[in-house]
């Protein structure tokens, strides 16, 4: 029989062994550590299987809310790992994986993650991460740089102020876009005369003292579903972010964007903020960002890019023009865990004046004094952990030049497969790809005629009747082609211009893994014509209806 006291000895070694010992290149861990060194992609083919399982089957395996009480060896539990965890996760670095924005990853990344790791600076401050704070600093003066493009006295100046900040290095674009709108609130709800300001008085009291009678944040219908969130952390409201109609190639219409902030600013309610979308999530366009900033300086509001997505096209020599006026915006958020290929978690936040984040800055007697270069004090999140380095790792080993070329080619990919999709017979394009994003959907060309001519004749009936059976085949295609596991696209609903504004169901790819290849993008047509002929419900009644 186990005694407590040796339970409690044998648990004390383990722990000491974790912490102290490494594990032998012979032992489970130390082989799969040399498998993934060697090469990511094969360990990842080896151990995640093309898993059918259901979700609620994978569950089954995470089921026990007990807490153990004895300790394993880190060899055994890595089979644990391996069996339950690995080959059920989703295989992202996949060439064949095209349905989200997350792509495969540098080989040199995952040797500094360790290092990183092992390192665990904590940079909410500069006692806890020391040469980690002045690295961050540069590399949001970096990225600053590529937004703003200011004169290297302007760097030499701001870089490492500590009463002032370039950005902040965020969890992502949610909390990035939060910033920068909390920033913008601060800032128009400052302190005046008497009036403490917003952050001591509190929202009420601060429209009441400056007599507006709402806020409001204004932003195209395709963005993201974060500012609803910012709103509402920031206490105004998700009913007060207004979605502004876009055109037919999904961009803002800045006419009725203008005449939304004058029919607000008549009923005294202020526009606080202006949001243009420079990637959006569903279709990768971009708004027409000079006519917003012209806008937002009419009206005297904060201009915020979202860049979350689109940002990295800055690096592109030859299409950076698509991102012209966001230089002038007051706040940029882009995601270096998106095309930038770093791991997940590392969103940044730009500020156009370093003195804009005094609006938001907060001091802890115990952590973040007045004066020092602690980076918490400007920031929403406290501890974070060090992921400016992989991000100034990867700007110095693949260079922008680098970049460009991987942006570049995942351009032109994209127009590659909007190409091969317009001359399929079975195919219909939705969405023209200004990056590297596109919308389609599987349209039989018996069904493509009668659905032209429903269009022509305006017989809506017949129309929404195509195309809500559309819609369920293409969910169908999608589910089947996901469960299959051999590739893997996503899908969303989106107004399409050419059918009235009409919702629909379509494919959504996202083509910026540059392990993509022609052949892959052919065969995942291929496949999920095959997927198509299954459907024992909605095709044969596509057919019926067609004939």
């Amino acid at each position: 029989m186990t005694t407590p006291k040796r339970t409690a000895q044998a648990t004390n070694e383990s722990l000491h062994r974790i912490f102290t010992v490494a594990e032998a290149p012979d032992s489970t861990l130390g082989r799969i550590e040399q498998e993934i060194s060697h090469s990511l992609s094969d360990f990842l083919n080896n151990y995640i299987v093309a898993s059918k399982n259901a979700l609620s089957d994978i569950e089954q395996d995470f089921v026990s809310a007990r807490i153990p009480e004895q300790p394993e060896f880190v060899s055994d539990h890595m089979h644990h790992l391996l069996d339950k965890l690995v080959a059920h996760s989703v295989h992202t670095a996949s060439p064949s994986f095209i349905g989200h924005m997350t792509s495969a990853l540098p080989a040199f990344i995952l040797p500094l993650s360790k290092l990183m790791v092992g390192l665990n600076q904590n940079l909410v401050k500069v006692e806890t991460s020391k040469a980690f704070t002045p690295l961050e600093r540069q590399v949001l003066g970096m990225m600053h740089n590529l937004v703003y493009q200011e004169n290297d006295d302007f760097y030499q100046q701001w870089l490492h102020n500590p009463n002032n900040s370039l950005g902040a290095f965020c969890s992502g674009g949610t909390v990035a876009n939060i910033t920068a709108l909390w920033v913008a609130r601060n800032k128009l709800l400052k302190a005046d005369g008497n009036f403490p300001g917003i952050t001591r008085a509190g929202l009420f009291n601060a429209l009441q003292h400056y007599g507006y009678q709402g806020l409001v944040i204004l932003v195209s219908e395709r963005g993201h579903y974060s500012l609803q969130k910012s709103a509402d952390v920031l206490g105004i409201g998700q009913d007060s972010v207004i979605a502004i109609p876009t055109d037919e190639y999904n961009k803002i219409d800045c006419q009725k964007l203008a005449h939304k902030c004058q029919q607000l600013t008549d009923k005294n309610i202020k526009v606080l903020a202006i949001v243009g979308v420079a990637g959006t999530t569903e279709t990768g366009n971009i708004d027409p960002l000079n006519k917003m900033a012209d806008i937002a300086e009419q009206y005297q509001c904060h201009f915020h890019v979202d860049a979350a997505w689109g940002g990295a096209t800055l690096l592109s020599n030859k299409h950076r023009y698509l991102l012209n006026g966001i230089e002038r915006a007051d706040s940029v958020t882009i995601d270096a865990h998106k095309q930038m290929y770093v791991p997940m978690g590392a969103g940044v936040v730009l500020f156009k004046d370093p003195s804009a984040v005094a609006d938001i800055e907060h001091h802890a007697e115990y952590i973040l004094r007045k004066g020092s270069k602690d980076l918490g004090s400007h920031s929403l999140e406290g501890s974070r952990s060090g992921m400016a380095m992989l991000v100034y790792a990867s700007l110095h080993i693949i260079s922008r030049p680098g970049y460009e070329m991987l942006i570049n080619r995942a351009i032109t990919k994209a127009k590659y497969f909007a190409d091969i999709i317009n001359h399929h017979e079975n195919f219909e394009l939705i969405t023209e790809p200004e990056l590297c994003l596109l919308t389609y959907r599987y349209v039989p060309k018996t069904v493509q005629t009668v659905l032209a001519k429903a269009c022509v004749n305006r017989d809506s009936k017949t129309r929404n009747e195509l195309n809500l059976l559309l819609g369920q085949l293409t969910k169908f295609i999608q589910k089947r082609q996901r469960e299959d596991g051999r590739s893997f696209v996503s899908r969303t609903r989106i107004e399409v211009s050419r059918y009235g504004g009409e919702k629909v169901i379509v494919f959504r790819v996202v083509l910026a893994n540059p392990l993509t290849s022609k052949v892959i993008l052919n065969d995942i047509l291929a496949e999920q014509c095959l997927l198509a002929q299954e459907s024992e419900l909605y095709l044969p009644q596509l057919l019926a209806l067609s004939s």
